[in-house]
C-alpha cells in the first residue's frame, strides 16, 4: 500500500508533499501503458452522472492507488478507528462509543461504491469485500486529528459489499479547505474481518466530485469557506487528481436543497 502517513501529521490533508511519491508511480504507470503495457480506462458508474466516468466498452483497469494523506485513522498513523466496536455502520453522520457525540452538519450526501474484480473485466462484483470511508467535515476538519475535533470519529465507517458489490455510507457533502480539491478517501480491504483488524489493504484511493455540485454545495449556509478555497482550485492542477481523475470523478444525481448520491465503481 502506498502513501502511508507521518507520525504527526498537519493541520489539514498534506496537499502536494504528501503526494508526490504516488504521483510519480502512477505517472511511470501512464508512461508504460502509453506503450501498451497496461490498461487506462476503468469503468463507468451505474448511477446518471453529471459528470461521467469512461465509456463501459472500454478495457478495464484498476481503481488509481492514492496516498491515504496524514489522518486515515487506520492505525498506519498512530490512532485505529477500525478496530473500535461501532466502526461498522452505514450511517457515518454521527460519532460513536461512549466519549464522542458530535454530529456532522451538511448538505446530506449518500455515497455508494460498488467494487468490482478487475481482471474480470469489471463484470464480476466483490461481495464480501470491504470499504472503509472517511472525509473531512464541511469546515474542513478531520474527526481524530483536527483541533477541536480530536475527541469526535464521524465520517468515518466500515461496511462489508453485498452481493453485488455495493456499499453505501450516509453522511454530508465534506468541505474544501486550502490547497486540496474537495474528496473523500477509501480502503478497500478483502473482507469486513481484515478491515476490522486493519490488515491486508487491497487498495487505497479517493474519490473526486464534480466542479458544478461542489460550487451548488458551497452556496449554501455553512459553507461559506469552502466558496472561497474552491475558487483558486481545478482538478487539472490538484495533487492527487492533476494527473488523470475520470476513474475517480463520482457520478453524481440530487440538489442542494434535497441532497446528492455521488456513485462510483472501483475495480480491484
Amino acid at each position: 500500500m502506498t502513501g502511508r502517513h507521518d507520525q504527526s501529521p498537519p493541520e489539514h490533508d498534506g496537499g502536494l508533499s504528501h503526494d508526490l511519491p504516488v504521483l510519480a508511480r502512477r505517472r511511470m504507470i501512464r508512461l508504460m501503458a502509453g506503450a501498451s503495457l497496461v490498461p487506462l480506462v476503468g469503468c463507468t458508474s451505474e448511477a446518471a452522472p453529471t459528470a461521467a466516468p469512461s465509456s463501459s466498452s472500454a478495457a478495464c483497469a484498476e481503481i488509481p492507488e492514492e496516498t491515504a494523506g496524514p489522518f486515515p485513522g487506520d492505525g498506519s498513523g498512530g490512532v485505529n478507528v477500525l478496530k473500535e466496536s461501532g466502526v461498522v455502520r452505514s450511517d457515518i453522520t454521527r460519532s460513536f462509543g461512549d466519549s464522542a457525540g458530535g454530529t456532522a452538519e451538511g448538505v446530506p450526501l449518500t455515497v455508494t461504491l460498488t467494487v468490482v474484480d478487475a481482471a474480470s473485466g469489471c463484470g464480476t462484483p466483490k461481495r464480501g469485500a470491504a470499504v472503509y470511508i472517511w472525509h473531512c467535515d464541511r469546515d474542513g476538519a478531520y474527526s481524530l486529528y483536527s483541533e477541536g475535533v480530536t475527541g469526535e470519529n464521524y465520517l468515518r465507517g466500515v461496511q462489508e459489499t453485498d452481493e453485488k458489490g455495493r456499499v453505501t455510507f450516509t453522511t454530508v457533502f465534506p468541505g474544501c479547505y486550502p490547497g486540496r480539491w474537495p474528496h473523500a478517501h477509501f480502503e478497500v480491504y478483502g473482507s469486513l474481518a481484515d478491515a476490522t483488524a486493519a490488515t491486508s489493504v487491497t487498495s487505497t484511493s479517493q474519490l473526486a466530485f464534480p466542479r458544478d455540485v461542489c460550487e451548488a454545495v458551497y452556496a449554501t449556509d455553512g459553507y461559506s469557506g469552502s466558496v472561497r478555497n474552491l475558487s483558486s482550485l481545478s482538478l487539472e492542477d490538484d495533487g492527487v487528481f492533476g494527473d488523470g481523475h475520470e476513474r475517480q470523478l463520482a457520478a453524481m444525481t440530487g440538489s442542494a436543497r434535497d441532497g446528492y448520491t455521488a456513485a462510483l465503481t472501483v475495480p480491484v
